[in-house]
């Protein structure tokens, strides 16, 4: 179905232009809350029909100034180019289905 990629700054606007439903993970590997959704992610990439775009921010600053992250792990929801949603903080599979599911269905 879906797929994690590794995105930086550089093709960032690529990625999120390309695909229908991406959903950006802003982390860092220093993060354990980040560390905590990321299998929930990978699950998610492999249930749907959606690209998980994982951005370090350790790494990549520009992308995370661009769109006003604050906190991490922090997810922005993109439907054909445009941001859906913004969402910052862990969450459990189930409650990220239901946040999901209110704008894929």
């Amino acid at each position: 179905m879906g797929q994690v990629i590794e995105v930086n700054d550089a093709d960032f606007d690529m990625i999120t232009n390309g695909n229908e439903w991406v959903l950006v993970d802003f982390w860092a590997p220093w993060c354990g809350p980040c560390k905590m959704i990321a299998p929930v992610l990978s699950e998610i990439a492999q249930q749907r029909d959606i690209t998980i775009a994982k951005v370090n921010t350790d790494t990549n600053t520009l992308t995370p100034g661009k769109y006003g992250v604050r906190g991490i792990p922090n997810l922005l929801l993109f439907h054909n180019g445009k941001v859906v949603e913004q969402m910052t903080g862990a969450m459990p599979k189930p409650a990220m289905d239901t946040w999901l599911d209110r704008h894929m269905s």
